[in-house]
């Protein structure tokens, strides 16, 4: 991969982190913000099942900045964009459909089809 893509990924990478990051801090703003008291405990189950969703959005990105800041790490320290199972080059057009992906499409395959064979 040449130096051109690697800056693609990095930028892309970063914009990514700040719009997710920004999002949870709306989210935790809207949530401590929020003094609303419903008397209908049906808008009040609407406002806990709305709020629940969220929340299982916004863990879902927690985990995902923390594939993003690693993805950034493996950019800095030249591993980017190298399988860590095999240590082949893990195709473009993988890497622009899943950034922060550490596998190529072969292992990928490989370890998706092992964990199905054991019923995970």
């Amino acid at each position: 991969m040449d130096e051109k893509q690697i800056e693609y990924f990095k930028e892309l990478l970063t914009t990514r982190l700040e719009e997710l990051l920004g999002q949870a801090d709306a989210t935790v703003n809207d949530m401590t913000d929020q003094k609303e008291t419903y008397p209908d405990p049906t808008d009040r189950a609407s406002l806990e099942s709305d709020r629940n969703f969220t929340l299982r959005i916004r863990d879902r990105e927690r985990k995902l900045i923390g594939k993003i800041k690693e993805a950034l790490e493996r950019i800095e320290d030249g591993t980017f964009g190298i399988c860590e199972s095999c240590g082949q080059e893990i195709g473009v057009k993988r890497l622009e459909a899943r950034p922060v992906t550490t596998l190529c499409i072969e292992c990928k395959t490989k370890q998706e089809a092992s964990e199905k064979a054991r019923g995970e």
